[in-house]
């Protein structure tokens, strides 16, 4: 073999690596692409998800018990009540309509753990809002007269009484409340009770705030559907519309708005 085809092979030899060294970053930086492209779709779904469809939230506190109990996950449904109406007997959540909450003494938090949890709140794998909303059920809808309490203890709504006792956390003989209220519900609002009725500050304690205990529909995020965590009450939301079905809607006359 000549010097010549020896030269010429090695350069041969040397070009083809170098070949394979670019096919391999190509490769690798076409790999690095796709991954990112494949979060960056992920994480645009998952907020476009929480921000239209569904997001997540934990029960902070023991107003809703025994439905929901402390620290519980739950899934609001955002989606149903923008092409439906509200139920009697929906838990929702929603945010604070003026004074329902104490001020916040959270501390404030390290930037990292801040952006951390804004990524994480992004893709609703974080609820760190919670504590700025609330979750009660429907008793009363726009128009509705709600009364509380009938000579039985119990919650009348457009003159008709409504048995609470499936879902209410009340001792026997306990009234639906413990509070007298006579309220007709204006339009484009709720009147919302907690299920544990005597550690729930819903609308029968903040009459003296500026919306006089009524949640604005537009406060509403959504419909709690399910339980996601702990996994052994892993399970869908019992409205209980049936304790409704036989309230009639009300009166033209009561002011309510077409539903």
């Amino acid at each position: 073999m000549t010097t010549e085809n020896t030269v010429a092979d090695e350069a041969a030899a040397g070009s083809a690596a170098t070949q394979t060294r670019r096919s391999r970053r190509r490769g690798l930086w076409s790999f690095l692409r796709d991954v990112v492209v494949i979060i960056l779709i992920a994480i645009l779904v998952s907020f476009l998800v929480k921000t239209f469809v569904v997001r997540s939230f934990y029960i902070p506190s023991g107003s809703m018990e025994d439905t929901l109990q402390v620290s519980d996950r739950i899934l609001v449904d955002q989606i149903t009540p923008r092409f439906g109406d509200y139920e009697r007997g929906d838990i929702v959540v929603f945010r604070d309509p003026g004074g329902w909450l104490p001020p916040s003494n959270t501390p404030p938090r390290a930037p990292f753990v801040e952006a951390v949890d804004w990524v994480l709140s992004l893709v609703g794998l974080s609820a760190s809002d919670s504590d700025d909303h609330l979750v009660k059920r429907i008793i009363g809808l726009p128009g509705d007269q709600v009364v509380c309490c009938n000579a039985l203890g119990q919650i009348e709504v457009n003159g008709v009484p409504v048995d609470e006792t499936t879902y209410t956390k009340l001792g026997s003989g306990e009234p639906a409340s413990a509070i007298d209220f006579d309220v007709t519900v204006p339009a484009d609002s709720l009147w919302v009770l907690g299920d544990n009725r005597n550690r729930s500050k819903d609308s029968r304690y903040n009459t003296e705030q500026p919306g006089q205990g009524f949640v604005p529909i537009d406060n509403l995020v959504g419909r709690a559907f399910l339980v996601t965590w702990p996994l052994d009450r892993f399970g869908l939301s019992d409205f209980h519309h049936d304790v409704f079905a036989g309230v009639p809607d009300p009166t033209p006359a009561s002011g309510a708005s077409p539903r």
